[in-house]
C-alpha cells in the first residue's frame, strides 16, 4: 500500500469515527484532533509530500489532564525517500489555579535529514495563563529538560537545557482563529547550542468535526550536526483537521 493510499484510508477512518462518536459528547473526557497535510518544505528537504499529526487529550479531573501528540512526515522524489521524520510527545498537566499550572513531559523524535538518528527529552514545566478569553488567549511557560541526542555522524550528546515558550490564540470569528506558538531551548553548558521552533496557523471550521488549517512552521538549529546541514527548516502546510470532542 502506497503512502498516499494509507493517508486516505486513515482520513476515511477518522471521519467515520467522528460520526460514530457524535453521541453523549458532553460526557466525554477525551478529545482527538488529527491533521492530514499537503506539505511544501524548504531547507534540508525540498520536496512535495504528505504529513500526519494527531493530538489526543484526556481530562482526569478539573485540575489534571494529559496530552499525547504524534506525527510523521514522509516524502519521495523519483522513487527515492528524501524526507522522513517521526515524533511523539507526552505531557501531564496539573492546574494549580485558574491561571497557573505545572506539568511534566517528555518525547522522542527521529529526523535523519536534520541530523538526528534520535532525540529524547524529559523535564518539568511551569506556566501562567496571561489572557484567558473570550477572544484573546495567551500563556507563557518555562522549564528544564534533560536531553539526549544521537546524530547521523554516529556521535551523541547529553545535556541539561532551559526551555521557554508561549502560545497565543485569537478568535477571529465564531468559526475561525489565529494561533502562534514559539519555543526556545538552550544548552546550559554551551550557549551556542540552541533551538527555536515557531508555528503560525489560521484555522477555519467547516462543521463540528472538520476544519481547514493553514500553517507555517520554522525550525532553527544554531549548531546542526553535521555542520554541512542548513540551520533552518521551514514547512508550509495546508491541512484537513478532524476533531472529535
Amino acid at each position: 500500500m502506497t503512502i498516499h493510499r494509507l493517508m486516505a484510508l486513515l482520513l476515511a477512518l477518522l471521519v467515520l469515527a467522528g460520526s460514530c462518536f457524535s453521541q453523549d459528547e458532553n460526557k466525554r473526557k477525551w478529545s482527538d484532533e488529527a491533521e492530514f497535510s499537503f506539505v511544501d518544505t524548504a531547507g534540508n528537504t525540498d520536496v512535495l509530500t504528505l504529513a500526519f499529526k494527531n493530538l489526543f487529550t484526556y481530562t482526569f479531573s478539573e485540575k489534571i489532564n494529559a496530552s499525547w501528540k504524534i506525527g510523521a512526515l514522509y516524502g519521495t522524489s523519483d522513487g527515492e525517500t528524501n524526507a522522513e521524520s517521526y515524533f511523539t510527545d507526552l505531557r501531564l498537566n496539573y492546574n494549580v489555579s485558574e491561571r497557573f499550572y505545572v506539568s511534566i513531559g517528555g518525547g522522542w523524535l527521529k529526523d535523519e535529514f536534520a541530523g538526528f538518528n534520535s532525540r529524547y527529552y524529559l523535564g518539568p514545566t511551569a506556566g501562567y495563563k496571561i489572557l484567558i478569553g473570550p477572544r484573546h488567549f495567551l500563556n507563557a511557560e518555562g522549564g528544564v529538560d534533560y536531553v539526549r541526542e544521537n546524530y547521523v555522524t554516529d556521535t551523541q550528546d547529553s545535556f541539561a537545557g532551559g526551555r521557554a515558550g508561549g502560545h497565543y490564540e485569537l478568535a477571529i470569528t465564531e468559526t475561525s482563529k489565529f494561533t502562534q506558538q514559539v519555543t526556545f531551548m538552550i544548552d546550559f553548558e554551551n550557549s551556542d547550542k540552541y533551538y527555536v521552533h515557531s508555528v503560525t496557523a489560521i484555522i477555519s471550521a467547516l462543521n463540528n468535526y472538520l476544519s481547514l488549517k493553514g500553517s507555517y512552521e520554522v525550525k532553527f538549529n544554531n549548531r546542526p550536526i553535521p555542520d554541512t546541514l542548513e540551520k533552518t527548516d521551514t514547512v508550509l502546510a495546508l491541512a484537513l483537521v478532524v476533531n472529535i470532542q
